[in-house]
């Protein structure tokens, strides 16, 4: 830790944290990339103290969730995503209800026919209420848009979706653990100039080497985020970055220009087989396909 952040903490009181924290398995949103299970490892690498926790690219909310912040600002840029998350505090109910009367439609339609009709009142009008049923329903939780016009075209997943009543205990977990939350709809850049000295901020961006056909990815500028993280940096926040690993069990280093002293620690967090390849290859075998995240840390 450079000595600039050492005196921030010395200088301000912090509540104290664990260092590690329990594993949390159930996932409200099923996502391409959720870091649930990863979550563990990522949080035993986290500041022993810090304030505010923030977490600019929200997605499935793995790492929040099981971290299950006192304080937190969570963030995204998706709107139908971000509904989902503000309905999980405003008006759960609802939430449950959405989910409940789309999983209706298996009983009618059959489950590949009920989910085409959603992802078609989705791609009509992108909503929250579609989406969540969409995430428990496609293909691996993969969230991929045409780039040429926003559509979603992942299909149904060969697994039956959740139930109602499963889900809705889900909701009240994660409505309970994510209390300390406040939810936005915003760029990175917003949220985390909100992040004053001895907060900490958790990045998950698309990845670089292997994303570009997941939402967001077509736009997002790392080296922008690079930017971004070096201003908390020098302002005295904790940035943690999750980004591209090796793959191919290690065979290959992906190639990520970061500027030399940004970050003081580099570790590497096994993913496991990549769904998305899986998701690419149709299903194929994955075992040559073993893949670890590299966590940087400003500290």
């Amino acid at each position: 830790m450079g000595q600039v952040q050492r005196d921030f903490f010395e200088a301000e009181e912090l509540k104290p944290l664990p260092l590690k924290s329990k594993a949390f398995k159930s996932q409200l949103l099923k996502w391409v990339g959720n870091k649930q299970k990863q979550a563990e490892d990522i949080i035993s690498y986290f500041p022993e103290r810090y304030g505010t926790y923030f977490e600019p690219f929200l997605g499935s909310g793995g790492v929040l969730g099981t971290l299950n912040p006192t304080k937190a600002i969570a963030s995204d840029v998706f709107p139908p995503l971000v509904e989902i998350w503000t309905a999980l505090h405003s008006d759960k109910e609802s939430l449950k209800k959405w989910y409940q009367d789309r999983h209706e439609l298996i009983a009618v339609l059959g489950k590949k026919e009920a989910y085409k009709k959603v992802l078609d009142s989705y791609n009509s009008t992108p909503n929250g209420a579609d989406l969540v049923f969409i995430l428990r329903s496609c293909y691996g939780g993969v969230v991929r848009f045409r780039k040429k016009d926003g559509f979603m075209s992942t299909p149904c997943g060969a697994h039956n979706p959740m139930p109602p009543e499963k889900f809705s205990q889900r909701v009240d977990l994660w409505s309970e653990r994510t209390k300390g939350v406040e939810f936005f709809l915003c760029d990175f850049e917003e949220s985390m100039d909100k992040a004053k000295r001895g907060d900490l901020v958790y990045c998950d961006p698309p990845y670089v080497d292997s994303q570009a056909i997941l939402y967001g990815a077509q736009s997002f500028s790392l080296s922008r985020l690079l930017k971004k993280i070096d201003e908390c940096k020098r302002r005295g926040v904790y940035v943690a970055l999750s980004i591209d690993g090796t793959k191919f069990s290690g065979k290959k280093l992906c190639d990520v220009d970061v500027p030399e002293g940004l970050f003081e620690q580099e570790v590497f967090i096994n993913v496991g087989r990549s769904m998305l390849k899986r998701f690419q290859m149709d299903g194929k075998s994955l075992e040559g396909h073993l893949v670890t995240d590299r966590l940087l840390l400003t500290y």
